[in-house]
């Protein structure tokens, strides 16, 4: 990344811009439900009034009669031997204990649960809990976080006042261990086990599971993973809390078989047969990208030499004294050198950027990707998003990008692609891939009839407090959002072939709402613009 003094650059140049949901797929979305519970509570509140209210009709009415009862039991004759008396006894019995009744009977909770039953159509469901679950699982991964931070909410890049309101609870960290236990993740399974007995042991009191459930399910996770001992020790502290537990008696004499098992197996093989032993079950989870991918993310193994370094330029770049820049030139930076990748700045206002937004809201949809074996576009688990397409004739605004996107890199946008609009949910994420279609997809982008994406062009249209880079990892490059800039980088060498080190990722947004747009520009109008070459080098 280039070093940039834009002031005193300015100075010198002086002087001389619906199926379901999948809700946690998108975090623009998710403020919607925020509104909708709010809209809920008040309902709630109304609700609580109403009984309230009645309570206290009743409340009055009881009080009333228990001065007159005891007044009237006293001298009972003498109480009805005055007529008025007699009559309002007979009225009070006739026909107000009736309206009593009534009352009581009375059902307040009607206008609420019409609108709760209204609402609830529109609330998550479990895929949507798993996803969001499954996401938190991803960013502690991603981002080596340990489960007492993310419980606490004191993540990288949030605010103390908002770590406050998001504590997750003993139920809230059960949960999640639940659902890594249903996927057979029983790594997670333990993790977040452990910090849900660990805030129970810290007297969290406001939990509906107890310390024997919690015991069950870690035992059982660690064992899965070949912990016998420590399977064991939770075993027995389990039976100290409920020692009729017949699972965990079973599982007792289980694992103190295995146990003892393992135990003659390593006295008999000795030191370097243990050593064999255990360098035969070492396994790596993930694929080298995806390590190589995640210390990216971290901001961590990022190949750029303090010599590599001073060879990127920031620029006021015209292209080549272009009408529109000649006088107000835009402000380019190189952030990498090979593959070249720049990025300008201030190219898109905030106006802009907003209208896009509301443009692109009501018409966000899961974010797919192309199936190489179907042909179809289908979603993924890597690619937590959603996105929406915008035309150049449905606003001024989504034309006037698309003319500076076309004006500023000099290539032909009438055959790109529509303005693609994204916003990403809970950690959201788009693992690593390549935007052009390689040799083995010859009908990647066929139905278009333009060819390969040549290009892309990828917009930031907010900051995002924690997370959410770019990264290229094929050659270990790392761009960060920032509100209002743009990148660019050619996917294919002069020559048609793909540039391989072009395969890049969106990491997971750790902190904040992440909106992007990006434009994908193809090969067919650009014969003259870009002209072919034998050459694939930069």
């Amino acid at each position: 990344m280039a070093v940039c003094w834009w002031l005193l650059i300015h100075c010198v140049l002086v002087t001389s811009s619906s199926a379901h949901n999948d809700f946690f797929t998108s975090i623009g979305q998710m403020t919607d439900l925020l509104f909708t519970e709010k809209d809920l509570v008040t309902s709630l509140k109304d609700y609580i009034r109403a009984e309230e209210n009645k309570l206290e009709q009743i409340k009055r009415w009881a009080d009333k009669l228990d001065v007159l009862s005891v007044a009237a039991t006293q001298d009972p004759e003498g109480f009805l031997g005055h007529p008025v008396n007699a009559f309002k006894l007979m009225k009070r019995l006739n026909t107000e204990w009736g309206e009593l009744e009534s009352l009581v009977l009375t059902d307040m909770s009607d206008v609420f649960i019409s609108n709760l039953t209204i609402q609830r159509q529109h609330f998550p469901n479990d895929d949507d809990q798993t996803g969001a679950a499954k996401a938190l699982m991803r960013l502690q991964d991603t981002y080596q976080l340990d489960t007492n931070t993310i419980s606490t909410g004191e993540l990288p890049g949030s605010s103390s006042a908002t770590s406050h309101q998001t504590a997750l609870t003993v139920d809230d960290c059960y949960d999640l261990g639940k659902v890594a236990y249903s996927e057979a993740d029983y790594y997670h399974t333990e993790l977040w086990m452990v910090q849900a007995l660990r805030q129970l042991d810290q007297g969290e009191t406001s939990s509906t599971v107890d310390a024997v459930t919690i015991l069950d399910y870690l035992s059982y996770s660690v064992y899965q993973q070949g912990a016998l001992e420590r399977a064991l020790e939770f075993t027995k502290r389990l039976l100290e809390l409920d020692a009729t537990h017949q699972r965990a008696n079973g599982n007792l004499k289980y694992f103190e078989y295995q146990l003892a098992k393992q135990k003659k197996v390593e006295e008999g093989e000795g030191a370097e047969g243990r050593q064999k032993r255990e360098a035969k079950g070492q396994h790596d989870d993930y694929l080298p990208e995806r390590k190589k991918y995640e210390k990216l993310c971290r901001g961590e193994g990022i190949r750029m030499t303090p010599r590599r370094q001073s060879r990127l330029f920031c620029r006021y770049y015209d292209n080549n004294r272009h009408p529109r820049y000649v006088i107000g030139p835009v402000k380019q930076e190189d952030e990498w050198d090979r593959p070249l990748i720049v990025r300008f700045h201030n190219i898109v206002s905030d106006k802009e950027l907003e209208k896009v937004k509301e443009l692109a809201k009501p018409r966000l949809r899961r974010a797919t990707v192309h199936d190489p074996q179907t042909g179809k576009l289908t979603t993924a688990h890597y690619r937590v998003s959603k996105s929406a397409w915008l035309g150049a004739y449905e606003h001024p605004v989504v034309d006037t990008i698309n003319q500076r996107i076309e004006d500023i890199t000099g290539l032909d946008v009438t055959t790109a692609e529509d303005l693609q609009v994204a916003n990403y949910g809970v950690g959201g994420q788009y693992e690593p891939h390549f935007d052009f279609g390689r040799k083995d997809e010859p009908d990647a982008f066929e139905e278009l009839g333009t060819g390969n994406r040549i290009a892309t062009w990828l917009l930031y249209m907010s900051d995002v407090q924690a997370g959410g880079a770019t990264v290229f990892t094929d050659v270990r490059a790392a761009v960060w959002p920032k509100k209002g800039t743009a990148v660019f980088w050619y996917n294919l060498y002069p020559s048609g072939e793909g540039d391989y080190r072009t395969r890049h990722a969106a990491c997971p947004v750790l902190v904040g709402n992440k909106w992007v747009s990006n434009k994908w520009i193809h090969e067919r109008g650009q014969e003259f613009r870009r002209r072919c070459g034998l050459q694939e080098t930069d």
